[in-house]
C-alpha cells in the first residue's frame, strides 16, 4: 500500500513522499527497502537514520530525519495496525473435511473450516468463520463462538463455552481435571471435577497452556474478555481471571483464586490458592505471592512484597558481605578494648 494509506489507517501525521510504496513491515534493524518500521522510544532513537526502511513511525517528529515518517501517539500499536493490514490473509473457507470425525447434533456456522483428523463431540456448537486444525479435539456439548482459532492439537473437554474471535494455540488443554484430591485412612481420594470452563470474547492462550475445570456443578473458571496467556501456563480449577490481563509464560495460578482486571502477572510468577489479586496491580517475574494483593500494587519478591521496599531489600543483600565485614571489625575492636 501506499505511504498515505498506512497514515489514513494508523491515523499518523505524515512527512515526506505519501506515494512511497509499502510492501512489508519489520525491524530497525532488519528493515529493508519498501518495509516500514516504529521506534517507540528512547533506546533505538540513534539507528532512525541507519534503518534501510522506506519510512519509519515515530512518536515524535525528528527534524534531522533523512526519510519518510509517521508521527503517532502509540508507535507500537501504529506499527502492529500497519503490519496486520500489509500481511493479513484474507479468511477462506475450507468447508468440513469428509476426513473430521464429527459427532451428532453439532451445529455449524456459516463459512467454517474443519480439517481433517480433527473431533468433534456430539452436541457442539461452533459459530462462524471459526478454524478447527488436524488433531484439534472438541469434546461433547462444548460451544465455540465466531472467528476462532482452534490451533492442531489442542484438547477441549466437554462442557467448556468459548466466546468469539478466540485463538488457542497448539498443545494446550482446556477443561481438564482440577488437581483435588482429600486423604483418608493413608490414600490420596479423587474429589470429582464437575464444573466446566468459560473463555470470553478476544481470548488469546498460548501453545500448552492447561485452564482446568471448576469443581462444582454449575460452577466455573473464567477467562475474563481480552485477556492474554502465554505459553505454558497453569490455570487451575475455580479461577476466575478479569479483562485484558496479561498472564505471561511459567505463570501458575493455584484453586479459586480471583484476578482482576488489567493486572500483570509476568513471568513464572506464583499465585496460591484463594488468594485475590487487585484491578492493574502487576507481579513481577519469578514473584511468589503470599496474601492478597491490593488495586493498582506492584509487588516482587518471594514472599511478594512491594516492589520498592523489594529494590532497597536487594540493594542491602548485595552489601551484606561489606556490612560483616565491618561489624566483624567492630567486634575485634570491642573484644580488644574490654580490660
Amino acid at each position: 500500500m501506499k505511504l498515505r494509506e498506512v497514515a489514513l489507517l494508523t491515523g499518523g501525521k505524515l512527512h515526506g513522499d505519501p506515494d512511497t510504496e509499502i510492501t512489508g513491515a519489520s525491524g530497525i534493524h532488519n528493515a529493508v527497502e519498501g518495509d516500514i518500521t516504529f521506534v517507540s522510544g528512547g533506546k533505538f532513537a540513534g539507528e532512525i537514520n541507519k534503518t534501510k526502511a522506506s519510512a519509519v513511525i515515530l512518536r515524535e517528529e525528528h527534524k534531522s530525519l533523512s526519510r519518510n515518517s509517521l508521527v503517532v501517539a502509540n508507535p507500537q500499536y501504529a506499527f502492529a495496525v500497519a503490519a496486520d493490514a500489509i500481511y493479513a490473509k484474507p479468511y477462506k473457507s475450507l468447508g468440513i473435511s469428509k476426513e473430521a470425525v464429527i459427532g451428532k447434533d453439532v451445529n455449524f456456522g456459516e463459512d467454517v473450516s474443519i480439517h481433517p483428523l480433527s473431533f468433534i463431540g456430539g452436541g457442539s456448537s461452533i459459530g462462524s468463520r471459526t478454524v478447527v486444525c488436524p488433531g484439534a479435539y472438541i469434546g461433547e456439548g462444548v460451544t465455540i463462538g465466531d472467528d476462532c482459532a482452534i490451533y492442531p492439537n489442542v484438547s477441549v473437554y466437554g462442557e467448556v463455552k468459548i466466546g468469539n474471535r478466540v485463538i488457542i494455540h497448539s498443545g494446550t488443554v482446556i477443561g481438564s481435571d482440577g488437581f483435588g484430591f482429600v486423604k483418608e485412612k493413608g490414600k490420596l481420594h479423587k474429589i470429582p471435577q464437575l464444573g466446566g470452563v468459560i473463555i470470553e470474547d478476544d481470548v488469546e492462550i498460548g501453545s500448552n497452556a492447561s485452564v482446568d475445570r471448576a469443581t462444582m456443578k454449575r460452577s466455573f473458571t473464567i477467562i475474563g474478555r481480552g485477556t492474554k496467556i502465554d505459553n505454558l501456563v497453569q490455570i487451575a480449577h475455580n479461577v476466575v481471571i478479569g479483562k485484558n490481563c496479561l498472564i505471561v509464560s511459567q505463570t501458575g495460578i493455584a484453586g479459586s483464586s480471583e484476578i482482576g482486571d488489567d493486572v500483570i502477572l509476568a513471568g513464572q510468577a506464583g499465585i496460591p490458592d484463594h488468594v485475590r489479586i487487585g484491578r492493574n496491580a502487576v507481579v513481577t517475574a519469578k514473584s511468589g505471592v503470599a496474601h492478597d494483593i491490593p488495586e493498582g500494587g506492584v509487588f516482587s519478591g518471594t514472599p511478594a512484597i512491594p516492589h520498592r521496599t523489594w529494590l532497597r531489600a536487594q540493594n542491602i543483600i548485595s552489601k551484606l558481605p561489606e556490612y560483616i565485614k565491618r561489624l566483624q571489625a567492630l567486634e575485634r575492636k570491642a573484644n580488644k578494648e574490654v580490660p
